[in-house]
């Protein structure tokens, strides 16, 4: 079964049970709060007329819905002009070079092809037949051949070089001999036929492929083709990440307190496939020394933290990030799971990216900030926007954009169940995340889809 078939699956597993139960263990506490809140404010008596005033003084606004939180949109476009200079180009051997952006236009070193060539396998023939049929063929890497004379023969390997005077080349399943070794061909042949004429392709100066192109394996094929041993590309962002919290275990079943990391195996292999190169997983627990100390001795483009961007007692990102001067590009953002995320920049074209500790709220920030930094940093295209309608009814917070996994079945999007800050489980199944709007969306609306990089391009692809 394909993957996406056991996404399915999954998907549709996931849809049996208690709906109503499963749906209140999606939503954080403070989503769940502020859903009830909202429902809880008295309707208008006319929907001309304002509702009726609350009795209390409004409690102040959360954190992360004051002033410095960034709305969605906005952060992502942020995140994809944060890095302002254009970065060093490297020759890269064509082994090495799969999944970069070409530096410069791919331009022909030779005419492809090369030479004239046989398309088929069967004969070179002079003139009209019957021919002639030399004793010695003429295969694939072999010399030039010595030419025709009218009305002779030679056999050929499909690749080989044409003889001068070729006027056709006759397929081996067209042709039989009579008793007098002579060719006689057994259907009509035409000037040319099965030839591959020299510089078809194109010829050497003629552009191939333009600057930006990513390199695919049948961009391989072409420069190899063309002539090149390597490639001028923009290089892969170096990324360090750096995994915080002392509750953290690296083996072994949760116990006493302690928990799973499941963002150290997670980030290194995902941040790959966004095309990045990925120099070290540092493990650091809740310590503000080692934190200042990894930060400032990194030489990455990108360092990603994960956790401690929030104002607790061991969050100690952003007051590293203000020891060091750093300039906070977006501190919070309008989005569920994952509004304590933040970006900065922390000199000499370097950022960091500063995860919430959530599983789900980590990959929220991961396509939130991450994905767009990187992109421009490898001068990867932005991927065209599209949008699907919803099979099913999208709960949404009153204020913030929330992102919800979907499994993809057809025309639609299907939202996937454990999607709680904390869950894996519907992104482990899911295709991608849809993006549902404040308040929430109905069956039916069309929401903004970004894909998962694996589930279009298949998970080799992505992580070779």
């Amino acid at each position: 079964m394909s993957a996406r078939g056991l996404r399915q699956d999954r998907a549709a597993d996931d849809e049996r049970g208690t709906r109503d139960t499963r749906e209140a263990d999606d939503l954080d506490v403070e989503e769940v709060l502020a859903l009830v809140k909202d429902r809880d404010a008295p309707e208008p008596a006319h929907p001309e007329e304002p509702a009726a005033r609350p009795s209390r003084t409004p409690d102040p606004a959360p954190r992360e819905n004051c002033h410095r939180a960034t709305p969605w949109p906005e952060a992502r476009t942020i995140a994809a002009r944060a890095a302002r200079a254009p970065r060093t180009h490297v020759s890269v051997t064509l082994g090495d070079a799969l999944g970069l952006v070409l530096a410069a236009p791919l331009t022909a070193l030779t005419d492809l092809p090369p030479f004239d060539t046989s398309a088929m396998d069967g004969w070179a023939v002079a003139g009209p037949g019957p021919w002639r049929v030399r004793a010695e063929g003429v295969l694939a890497g072999s010399a030039a051949p010595a030419p025709l004379a009218d009305g002779e023969a030679v056999g050929i390997a499909t690749g080989a070089r044409i003889p001068a005077e070729t006027t056709a080349v006759l397929r081996s399943e067209h042709g039989r001999t009579d008793d007098q070794g002579r060719l006689h061909p057994t259907r009509d042949m035409s000037h040319g036929q099965d030839i591959r004429s020299r510089g078809q392709e194109c010829r050497s100066g003629d552009r191939l492929l333009p600057a930006g192109a990513v390199v695919t394996p049948a961009v391989l094929g072409l420069a190899a083709a063309a002539g090149y041993d390597t490639l001028a590309a923009v290089p892969r962002p170096r990324v360090e990440v750096l995994v915080l919290g002392d509750e953290l275990l690296t083996e072994g079943r949760p116990h006493d307190g302690l928990i799973r990391d499941a963002l150290g195996p997670m980030l290194p292999p995902w941040l790959r496939a966004l095309g990045a190169e990925v120099a070290a997983v540092r493990r650091l627990g809740d310590d503000a020394k080692a934190l200042h100390r990894a930060v400032t001795a990194s030489t990455a483009d990108l360092i990603v933290t994960t956790g401690g961007t929030a104002s607790g007692p061991v969050d100690h990102v952003h007051p590293t990030l203000c020891r060091i001067g750093a300039e906070l590009l977006v501190d919070g953002v309008q989005v569920r799971p994952g509004h304590p995320m933040l970006l900065a920049r922390i000199g000499d074209g370097r950022h960091l990216v500063g995860l919430p500790g959530n599983p789900l709220a980590a990959v929220s920030g991961l396509l939130t900030l991450a994905e767009p930094l990187l992109r421009t940093l490898a001068d990867r295209p932005a991927p065209e926007p599209y949008t699907l309608p919803l099979r099913d009814a999208a709960h949404g917070h009153p204020h913030d954009t929330r992102l919800v996994p979907v499994a993809l079945g057809g025309d639609h999007a299907v939202p996937l169940h454990y999607n709680g800050p904390a869950m894996l489980r519907g992104i482990a199944a899911a295709d991608a995340l849809a993006v549902v709007p404040p308040g929430g969306a109905r069956a039916g609306q069309e929401a903004e889809i970004l894909d998962l990089p694996w589930a279009t391009a298949g998970v080799d692809a992505c992580f070779t």
